[in-house]
């Protein structure tokens, strides 16, 4: 029976599993020691910062393309006919050219070369909603 409790304690005689005289011991304790400090001191070391993200580009409205810019009040009127509003502020004259689909908008400014040219095209349905400016120029130039 002594021998089976030396064999379940680990052979030494005090029946503990690791004596504090074996050295195999010690050396893993330090081990596990030092291990655990570097662990603890990784995790209270701060994280690395990343670099903050780059704001988005502003967004620009984009004026929508039209064969209108650069037109004279003149070359308006030939093109539409004449217009059902004409509303002139300061140096500015809004155009407003009107179809049984749509209603066009143009904006007139004074240009380098001293006469007035369109800057900006603005067009809407009948209802009041934005619409593609290409299909109001169309139904303005194609009545019926």
């Amino acid at each position: 029976m002594e021998w089976e409790r030396a064999r379940l304690a680990g052979g030494s005689a005090r029946g503990n599993i690791a004596s504090a005289r074996d050295t195999m011991h010690r050396s893993l304790m330090r081990r596990f020691l030092a291990l655990s400090v570097i662990l603890f001191a990784a995790a209270c070391a701060p994280r690395p910062q990343q670099p903050a993200p780059a704001p988005p580009a502003p967004v620009q409205p984009q004026q929508r393309q039209s064969s209108l810019y650069g037109l004279t009040p003149q070359e308006l009127v030939g093109h539409f006919g004449k217009p059902a509003l004409q509303v002139r502020e300061g140096t500015s004259i809004k155009l407003q050219f009107r179809g049984s689909r749509c209603v066009l908008d143009a904006y007139l400014y004074p240009a380098r070369d001293g006469q007035m040219r369109v800057t900006y095209v603005d067009t809407r349905g009948a209802s009041g909603a934005d619409i593609d400016q290409a299909a109001c120029i169309l139904a303005l130039e194609t009545p019926g």
